[in-house]
């Protein structure tokens, strides 16, 4: 076995006054009726096994249970060289989890607010595509459920690359100027003017007559443009005031590298195709990329500390110290199956269990099929995932780069790592608190 690091949380029940009202309170499993022996054991196995088959070479774990968290451990390096241990406070590229901790809490305080329909069409707020015949009465509800047959993903780096792989100079530049404002990488800027031309191929895209279940991350790409029209506030600053700040959520959003925090940014992909060098700090997903680093489908960053204080406020349906930031009839809404019919699993931008994920067994159910129909999360493509269950009162979040060096690497997929990881906590009871 290779040499393995391994940084755990002192744990304990705490609440110091004067401090930030949503720090995170920590037990022991065993004060809230789970077996700490079976759990350090089981996750540690697991875990350790993910490592040893290369499936990343780092990751962190934590799980909260009834909102006090009761595990929270960190393993291995940032890379294969094993020189940067993970640390709790790194943070992550969170690539596809940005969907619900991003654009979706401001669209839900939107609909919320009733300035947005689900059931109206898109093309009411959003009016390129009105004139789009096959877009113009999809709804809202459709879009975020993935069941309004939208084109799953468009390749925008193919227009910004020659077919030699050398850079468009029309659009990259390697320094800023009034027209390249927007930063990729590292003396890489893109033209001002390419997020138009992005959202006119999306306005263009084609869309399946046949209404089922295909999941796409292009509306996605234009949310942060709708919510700021919507609301007559910039993207970034509306999360920030309206969550981030009242949840206390520190260091969760986007451009890290502009924010000079002390934690550590782990790294994502060895990119031999477009920044030709290691991405870290910077978004690993190139649309998101493209768009500047902002988007809705990819982009932000943030800790497990900050993942944890958001999905608990999800799990308590948009509470937060009695303070209801949404309402809890919303965020049920947004959290349950909406098209089962269709065999169509998804809740309004939130994952769902597969719909007969009780009957399953482990290697083939998502998530554990001891989660509830009542849970939700979603997965992110660097090897992010987030879960909470309300009915268990449980919140998981798994953490690692398994796209590092690079994103063939899929062994986090093929030995269900994060379903098992879950499944250990929903196995530990052994009393009734």
């Amino acid at each position: 076995m290779k040499k393995l690091f391994i940084a755990s949380s002192f744990l304990f029940v705490f609440f110091q006054i004067g401090f930030a009202q949503h720090e995170l309170i920590h037990a022991y499993p065993s004060k809230l009726g789970l077996d700490s022996t079976l759990i350090y054991q089981k996750v540690d196995s697991i875990v350790e096994m993910g490592i040893d088959s290369l499936a990343f070479p780092g990751a962190q774990l934590l799980v909260a249970k009834n909102d006090t968290v009761i595990f929270h451990k960190a393993y291995g390096f940032h890379s294969y060289d094993s020189l940067q241990p993970v640390a709790l406070n790194d943070l992550y590229d969170l690539a596809s989890v940005t969907k619900i901790l991003g654009p979706l809490p401001a669209l839900m305080k939107l609909v919320d607010e009733g300035k947005v329909d689900l059931d109206k069409p898109f093309s009411t707020y959003w009016k390129p595509w009105r004139r789009r015949k096959d877009k113009k009465d999809l709804t809202l509800r459709e879009i975020l459920a993935h069941q309004a047959g939208l084109v799953p993903y468009i390749v925008f780096l193919q227009k910004v690359l020659r077919k030699n792989g050398k850079i468009k100079r029309r659009f990259i530049h390697d320094s800023s100027d009034k027209r390249f404002q927007g930063q990729v990488y590292d003396g890489l800027y893109i033209n001002d003017r390419f997020e138009r031309k992005m959202n006119r191929i999306i306005n263009r895209s084609k869309v399946t007559d046949e209404k089922k279940y295909v999941y796409s991350g292009l509306s996605f790409l234009i949310f942060p443009s709708l919510i700021e029209q919507l609301t007559g506030t910039d993207y970034q600053i509306y999360l920030d005031e309206n969550f981030y700040q009242p949840l206390g959520c520190h260091t969760l959003g986007y451009l890290p590298k502009e924010n000079n925090y002390v934690n550590a940014i782990v790294p994502t992909e060895v990119d031999s195709l477009f920044r030709k060098n290691l991405v870290k700090g910077w978004v690993h997903d190139e649309n998101a990329s493209l768009k500047g680093g902002v988007s809705g489908n990819a982009g932000l960053f943030g800790t497990a500390d900050d993942l944890a204080k958001l999905m608990l406020f999800y799990q308590n349906y948009g509470n937060m110290d009695g303070q209801q930031l949404i309402s809890a009839e919303i965020v049920k809404e947004f959290t349950k199956v909406q098209y089962p019919q269709n065999e169509n699993r998804r809740g309004l931008g939130f994952d769902k269990p597969l719909l007969n994920n009780t009957e399953l067994p482990l290697e083939e159910a998502y998530p554990s099929p001891l989660a509830s129909p009542k849970s939700f999360g979603h997965s992110g493509f660097t090897g992010t995932f987030v879960w909470a269950d309300p009915e268990n009162k449980l919140v998981f979040i798994f953490l690692s780069n398994r796209v590092y060096p690079s994103r063939d690497h899929r062994n986090l997929y093929d030995l269900n790592i994060r379903t098992a990881l879950m499944d250990v906590f929903y196995k530990a009871r052994f009393t009734n608190p």
